[in-house]
């Protein structure tokens, strides 16, 4: 009988399939999970019948090395880690969910006293002294993985696209069920970086190359509106102005302290410049516009961001449509409502939201507690 092909993102009770999965994997099957970057062959480490499934589909070439760990959250990393640097803490904060894998030093008390909780041997869990833990980006990957309990590792499996039919003859007899979403959002490897102390290395190029992961590190502000040439912007301008005057310097200054402030556009067209009237309005209280170009919210800028503001509730949906696990970063700008879009108004409509909008960055900013 060949494997189970399941078309999960088309089933009619999706919670159903989900607890198929997670009976799998807790009888010691393999179940194939997608992820953000690849397909992978998931299996309970703490399980031997698993362990010794992962090792044959794996091969020769791959034997002896440790698997790598995936989080179904990013705290249930700590569980396999000892005490991390302010870096470490950071990139879990910052890039997971998302395709990296990250790389620790795990001190030897440590390695033998989370082995022994899960009752294997320390080299199924760390290659040496590291073990190696991803948090993926995939709802249906984490809703398995949050239900299976005990550490849940992939293998990669068919490259980078998943062809149900094709891989569900080459893994017959290997695996024992298969989850179809199609094809994946990246359609590449992730990337994983080893961190060693206050630095990192990049171990594999993947979905994130150093460009990005720099600028995913950076203490990131977004502002989000519809468009991106009123009231994102406006925000923008504003929040930056406050932030130069509260730290000092220049703006430069800001970027040098690893500071972003961007804004983004739910249903922008990128390259639009600010309205002259918002040019006008933040111009009256220290913010520059001039050189602003409107640019779309993307699942990038998202993940860039430690706090995301929305100038209403529609555009936080717009977020997490595209991110949902950006729901603890995301709220609307303004607490006691929306903040209505000025386009078509007067001078004076836009000098008094510019007035509005700064009181409310400013507090903002405080709870924030940027220094």
């Amino acid at each position: 009988m060949p494997v189970p092909v399941i078309p999960i993102l088309d089933v009619r009770d999706y919670e159903a399939e989900v607890r198929r999965g997670v009976q799998t994997l807790t009888s010691g099957g393999l179940v194939v999970l997608p992820t953000e970057t690849v397909y992978g062959a998931a299996g309970r480490l703490d399980i031997a019948e698993a362990r010794a499934k992962l090792a044959a589909l794996r091969g020769e070439a791959s034997a002896g090395k440790p698997f790598t760990i995936h989080l179904a959250k990013r705290e249930d990393a700590m569980q396999y880690l000892g005490e991390v640097s302010e870096l470490g803490r950071r990139m879990m904060k910052k890039l997971w969910p998302g395709p990296v894998g990250l790389w620790f030093d795990v001190p030897a008390d440590r390695r033998a006293e989370a082995a022994k909780a899960l009752n294997l041997n320390e080299a199924d869990l760390y290659d040496g002294g590291g073990i190696v833990l991803r948090c993926p980006d995939d709802n249906i990957a984490t809703d398995v993985i949050g239900e299976a309990g005990g550490p849940i590792v992939l293998t990669a499996v068919g490259g980078a696209a998943l062809r149900a039919d094709g891989l569900a003859t080459e893994l017959d007899g290997k695996v024992d069920l298969i989850f179809d979403a199609g094809h994946t959002r990246y359609n590449k490897p992730s990337t994983l970086l080893r961190v060693n102390g206050s630095r990192y290395e990049i171990v594999r190029q993947g979905v994130y190359d150093e460009r990005i992961i720099e600028k995913m590190l950076k203490t990131t502000i977004l502002f989000v509106c519809s468009g991106n040439t009123c009231r994102s912007p406006m925000a923008e301008a504003l929040a930056r102005s406050i932030l130069v005057k509260k730290l000092g310097g220049e703006d430069m200054a800001l970027e040098k302290r690893g500071i972003s402030i961007i804004s983004a556009g739910s249903f922008a067209m990128a390259g639009a410049r600010a309205t002259p009237q918002a040019v006008e309005a933040v111009k009256g209280l220290g913010g520059d516009l001039s050189g602003h170009r409107s640019r779309a919210l993307t699942v990038e800028l998202i993940h860039q961001a430690d706090a995301i503001f929305t100038m209403g509730r529609a555009h936080a949906g717009a977020v997490l449509s595209l991110v949902p696990s950006a729901r603890d970063k995301v709220t609307t700008l303004d607490p006691s409502g929306d903040i209505e879009d000025p386009i078509g108004g007067d001078q004076a409509l836009y000098t008094s939201l510019a007035g509005s909008l700064k009181g409310i960055i400013e507090k903002r900013l405080d709870e924030l507690n940027i220094s």
